[in-house]
């Protein structure tokens, strides 16, 4: 009688935790950025630790950010792949180094910090995109 309780109990759970998942992935297909199909043209502006600026402008049929500024010519950029896909930490050889002096790259669209990583930041025609190097000090 026991066993069939606890049976019961750990389907019960399951059932649960699989309606909870089904409703996670229900809101987050609904509420997901969506990116603009075909060609746009944008900006990149990037501030570095010097607050030097340089802008990049693109046409572009990128769907999202990352893919944008692969296809800028001059700009060069890496950083760390994460589950939250790329983390910047270098751009055109300025690198941001949180254990050195507390400093990351903020990313910027249409002047309002973005929402996402570059990975799943949309591309929109007329986006501005800022990389800026950010520190506590100037954040």
């Amino acid at each position: 009688m026991e066993k069939t309780k606890q049976n019961k109990t750990l389907l019960l759970a399951v059932a649960v935790l699989a309606i909870a998942m089904a409703a996670f992935f229900m809101v987050h297909a609904v509420f997901a950025p969506t990116a603009a199909e075909g060609a746009k043209a944008v900006t990149i502006e990037v501030i570095d630790n010097e607050e030097a600026s340089t802008s990049y402008e693109l046409h572009t049929d990128a769907l999202y950010l990352r893919q944008a500024l692969e296809e800028a010519e001059g700009l060069t950029f890496s950083g760390t792949e994460g589950s939250y896909g790329l983390m910047i930490e270098t751009v055109n050889d300025c690198t941001a180094d949180w254990d050195k002096d507390h400093a990351w790259w903020s990313v910027y669209v249409n002047g309002e910090l973005a929402n996402y990583g570059v990975d799943q930041q949309p591309v929109n025609d007329g986006d501005v995109f800022r990389l800026q190097y950010t520190t506590e000090a100037n954040a």
